[in-house]
């Protein structure tokens, strides 16, 4: 996998002078609330806004910010990476979405998918 390449659009996830990612422009990529994110991500939702919990936070939202730009590169951008994230049942799977995958704490398999496609192995 090409770091360099994931850096940049992964970067437009942050906040300025912030060296964490931020859930408000997650949620935003996603077209979901805040809470609805603390829920996908497994933390409350007063942790989101916590400069206390901002470690917690960008761990949880790492994976997705790592699938959506790895679905972006992909798809040809972050809209539809945003679209396929939520809405696109991943082969395999009993036509859950990533998105569904990620809350049931299976990040693991949804990056593992996106490998395989981008290495040319198709599900």
């Amino acid at each position: 996998m090409n770091s360099v390449a994931l850096e940049i659009p992964a970067s437009r996830f942050g906040e300025e002078r912030s060296p964490f990612l931020s859930a408000r422009r997650v949620a935003e990529q996603l077209g979901v609330t805040l809470t609805e994110l603390a829920s996908l991500i497994g933390v409350a939702r007063n942790t989101l806004a916590a400069k206390t919990g901002a470690r917690k936070v960008d761990a949880a939202l790492s994976p997705i910010v790592r699938i959506l730009a790895m679905a972006g590169e992909m798809a040809g951008g972050e809209q539809r990476a945003a679209i396929w994230f939520k809405h696109q049942p991943i082969p395999g799977w009993a036509g859950k979405t990533a998105y569904d995958l990620v809350r049931e704490g299976k990040t693991d398999k949804v990056l593992a998918y996106l490998e395989a496609v981008r290495s040319g192995i198709y599900a």
